[in-house]
């Protein structure tokens, strides 16, 4: 869930689990999105089911409204981080929104995340969540913050996961992580995962490009696709195979 308003810094302090956790290897892909992608966040985010869209925003967000936060995203400002599969589907998003800056208040930013149902259980919004708080870190941020609803378990676990102070105020709930300021290492670790991450896409791209190519291929008869395996011929009075337990 994305919200404005300005909220007060954690005075917990770093530790070095948190420490090595933020120059953690991501291991999955994750790509740092543009306005050219402004399309494909609305596709990713209008997919979502009633339940998600409600947890996402906070909201039972209608498609209207969800196409007026996607016309509104301002990726001059902000940073949108997205997961793609092997057929470019936007699995999984993730917008770390910037809070205006306020003379002698300390930078601030929140994230907000969603990944499709069927992708659940894989890490995805955990390893978005490190490639946000990474950024966010190497920008000069001191708090990462999330502001959700109470009952969004999964969101408040990804926090308290990666050392952040929870608050619960009823039936919203804000989570709160001090981040350690940047250095050499941050900044080398961060350009190695937009590497991996552009390299990726582009093998994705090429891989999608080519399968497209022979589907077109075998849609015009001009090649036989093969079977996904060969199947042994049998005599026509030959005794079926017994079955191996």
């Amino acid at each position: 869930m994305i919200d404005t308003k300005q909220s007060p810094p954690s005075s917990a302090a770093p530790g070095d689990a948190k420490e090595r956790r933020a120059l953690q290897p991501l291991h999955i892909p994750i790509r740092a999105l543009g306005p050219t992608h402004r399309e494909q966040i609305l596709e990713h985010l209008l997919s979502l089911t009633e339940r998600d869209r409600y947890l996402r925003f906070g909201y039972p967000a209608s498609d209207a409204q969800v196409r007026r936060y996607v016309e509104g995203l301002d990726f001059q400002r902000d940073e949108i981080y997205g997961i793609h599969n092997r057929k470019l589907e936007l699995i999984a998003m993730a917008h770390l929104a910037f809070d205006p800056p306020t003379p002698g208040k300390p930078r601030a930013a929140e994230f907000g995340v969603s990944v499709l149902s069927k992708y659940r259980g894989r890490s995805l919004g955990a390893k978005l969540y490190d490639r946000a708080m990474m950024h966010a870190r190497n920008e000069g941020v001191e708090t990462m913050y999330i502001h959700a609803l109470s009952e969004n378990a999964p969101m408040l676990k990804i926090a308290r996961n990666a050392g952040a102070t929870v608050h619960r105020e009823g039936s919203e709930s804000e989570a709160y992580l001090k981040l350690p300021k940047p250095n050499l290492n941050s900044r080398l670790t961060e350009a190695f995962e937009d590497q991996i991450g552009e390299f990726d896409y582009r093998m994705k791209v090429q891989a999608y490009q080519f399968q497209s190519f022979l589907d077109n291929l075998w849609g015009m008869g001009m090649h036989r696709k093969p079977e996904a395996r060969p199947v042994p011929e049998q005599e026509p009075d030959a005794a079926p195979a017994q079955k191996q337990d």
